[in-house]
């Protein structure tokens, strides 16, 4: 049984990797510098442009308003002092940590829900009904029930991120064609087995699009617990660095950590869920390389 699946797996793939290399076509290197790195470097530069001419044109104070130059010079003097480093360092371990909860979560609850309908009918709604909660509203819940801890930053992450990996999961399995169960139970696939050989596999770019919603759901959750849950006893957090910001009436600070929380957030879906998503899209021919 396990090797007329391998065999499956294998044929699926040759196939798939013929189709994409009859329309593969090699790009001249200053190609892609043009496509993939040149316009976002333009929108940043006239972005960047457009903040210093209304910081240029008073329309509010400066200390309301600071420029650029006023944000990258405050964070470059208040990056020990409030130990953004540090801070930096903590959020992304506590997003991936989380993150990686809610992945395990969210999946199983994504099978158990494609598997059960009456299941589904049942906590379906609750889930739809959860990823358009503001995740920010779980914060006071949380303290209440776990303290200003890690506890309650992490049940906000999860509350936050699983319900768009068990939907993304759960919306790739509904576009398996009911085909492909078939082939796989006449080889022997059955149980786990039809899961991870079939039914993963065939909904792989819904599960990653689930994946990068809930990285984007966990990100965000984070920086509202991190905002709001504050002790010295959690130690930093850039969501932390935010607060201090506020209260010290510092919008250099505030508008720097905004950017920080911003090139964090994009560059976790540049550098690790876009290509995925590329490479998973390009093997089954329906995107462009």
């Amino acid at each position: 049984m396990a090797s007329d699946v391998t065999e499956l797996a294998r044929l699926e793939a040759g196939l798939d990797a013929l189709d994409t290399d009859a329309t593969r076509e090699r790009r001249p290197w200053w190609r892609t510098v043009l496509s993939k790195v040149l316009p976002p470097v333009i929108a940043i530069v006239t972005i960047l442009l457009v903040w210093d001419i209304v910081v240029w044109l008073h329309v509010k104070p400066a200390v309301v308003l600071p420029g650029p130059g006023d944000v990258w010079n405050d964070l470059r003097t208040q990056w020990t002092p409030n130990q953004i480093g540090p801070a930096i360092w903590a959020s992304v371990s506590r997003a991936i940590i989380g993150f990686a909860v809610a992945t395990a979560i969210g999946t199983v609850i994504g099978l158990l829900l494609a598997r059960f309908k009456p299941l589904r009918t049942a906590i379906g709604p609750i889930l739809s009904g959860m990823q358009s909660l503001p995740s920010v509203a779980w914060v006071p819940i949380g303290i209440i029930w776990f303290g200003v801890s890690s506890s309650t930053i992490y049940m906000v992450v999860l509350l936050g991120a699983v319900p768009s990996v068990a939907i993304g999961l759960l919306d790739g399995l509904d576009r398996v064609p009911p085909l492909y169960l078939r082939v796989g139970r006449n080889l022997g696939a059955r149980g786990l087995a039809s899961v991870r050989f079939v039914l993963l596999p065939a909904a792989l770019p819904g599960y990653i699009s689930g994946l990068k919603q809930g990285w984007a759901f966990a990100w965000r959750s984070l920086m509202a617990a991190e905002l709001i849950a504050i002790s010295p006893k959690l130690g930093p957090g850039v969501g932390q660095v935010l607060r201090f910001a506020q209260d010290d009436l510092d919008m250099a600070l505030a508008f720097g950590t905004v950017i920080i929380i911003l090139i964090i957030g994009i560059g976790i879906n540049l550098l690790i869920f876009s290509p995925l998503e590329r490479r998973i899209l390009r093997t089954r021919g329906l995107s462009r390389p």
